[in-house]
């Protein structure tokens, strides 16, 4: 026998038919418990991730939709409050002119007051009574001779309003 195997020639670029029907079999046994066991597995998992990702992508366009109607809400307050904001500004500017009219006003009051009050100090001056034989005298100008004191008169000498 050993002259057996020694006249064949070994050629290792073919293998023996033994080695090819149990890589055979080994390969159908590997790949139908693959088949039946593992890739139902990878399936499962696979259809799981896809409608996770589904799901992901429906609440994403949901939430995206929902905050752009938050955003056009928020733009729609901040015009509103924009507008309010120049009314405030507007009845404000309003207001203040009005604060500084009045100071005016009253800054102009009180200047005609004191005015008012120094003329009649002068009036009163010029209207120096001064008695002379019971009766009273102008100090004026004029030569009338006022025989009453009466108020009207005082401030009114010779037709004229001293004040």
């Amino acid at each position: 026998m050993i002259t057996l195997f020694a006249e064949e020639k070994i050629n290792p670029l073919i293998p023996h038919t033994v080695e090819i029907i149990v890589g055979l079999v080994a390969f159908s046994l590997l790949f139908f418990v693959l088949r039946a066991k593992v890739v139902p597995m990878f399936e499962r998992a696979f259809a799981a991730r896809t409608e996770a990702i589904q799901g992901g992508i429906e609440r994403a366009e949901a939430a995206q939709l929902e905050a752009a109607q938050a955003l056009a809400s928020y733009k729609a307050q901040l015009a509103d409050a924009k507008g309010e904001a120049q009314k405030m500004r507007e009845e404000a500017r309003v207001e203040g002119a009005a604060i500084i009219d009045v100071d005016f006003l009253r800054r102009m009051i009180q200047n005609n007051r004191w005015a008012i009050i120094s003329r009649t100090k002068i009036n009163l001056k010029a209207v120096n009574f001064s008695f002379q034989g019971g009766k009273n005298r102008c100090s004026c100008i004029c030569p009338k001779i006022h025989t009453q004191v009466n108020i009207p008169e005082i401030f009114r000498c010779c037709g004229k309003i001293l004040i």
